[in-house]
Order: structure tokens, then C-alpha cells, then sequence
């Protein structure tokens, strides 16, 4: 957990840029690991993009417990422990951001520092 974020952003960090995006999940195919507390790489932010259906989003560290539907993305800060959890029949995506200086292309892909 990182402490840089003790409660929800309101927004993405000026000059952060899309590197990757998810395939699309649906109440079935959405992945264990996504429905249990996990988190994003240092420097990683993420936007859940619901396409069709409600996501509930929650934040435990940050008390907060949010249900996301198509427009209203979720908001997920680095290093900050958060789970989704289907409500019926929904369609989403994740969208990776980060610096471009954190560079190559995708930053859970860079080399080990020598």
C-alpha cells in the first residue's frame, strides 16, 4: 500500500498517458485476481472503463465504495490496494497511464536496473 494516496485522487495526474489497455472482461471472463485486492506497479495509474452493465470499485484504505457504469470511470492510484466486483451482465476495460519519461512503452515491462 502507498501512503502517497490516503484518499481518492478526483483525477489523473497532469501529463500521464495511456501505454496499454486491457481486452474486455465481462462478469464471467473478469479475472480472480481483479476481484480481490491487488495493485498497480509504482508510477502505474489505471482507469476501469465500464462499456455496458455496473462495476462496483471499491478502495478500502480510502473508505471508498463506489458503483461505476458506463461515463464514469474509476480511478486507480499507484500502489493502491482496490478490488471490482461484477453486478449482473457488464461489459469493461482497464487502461493503464503513466509518465512518459517512466518509458519504454510499458513500464511492467522495463529491464531490471544492472
Amino acid at each position: 500500500m502507498s501512503h502517497s494516496f490516503p484518499t481518492h485522487p478526483g483525477a489523473l495526474p497532469q501529463g500521464v498517458a495511456a501505454y496499454r489497455r486491457t481486452g474486455e472482461f465481462n462478469e464471467q471472463s473478469l479475472p480472480a485476481a481483479l476481484r480481490k485486492h491487488h495493485s498497480t506497479k509504482p508510477g502505474v495509474w489505471a482507469l476501469i472503463h465500464v462499456l455496458e452493465g455496473k462495476v462496483r470499485y471499491c478502495v478500502p484504505d480510502w473508505s471508498y465504495d463506489e458503483v461505476l457504469e458506463p461515463g464514469t470511470p474509476g480511478i486507480v492510484a499507484p500502489q493502491v490496494e482496490h478490488f471490482v466486483e461484477p453486478l449482473g451482465a457488464m461489459r469493461m476495460v482497464v487502461e493503464f497511464h503513466a509518465l512518459p519519461e517512466q518509458g519504454p512503452d510499458d513500464p511492467h515491462t522495463r529491464p531490471a536496473a544492472e
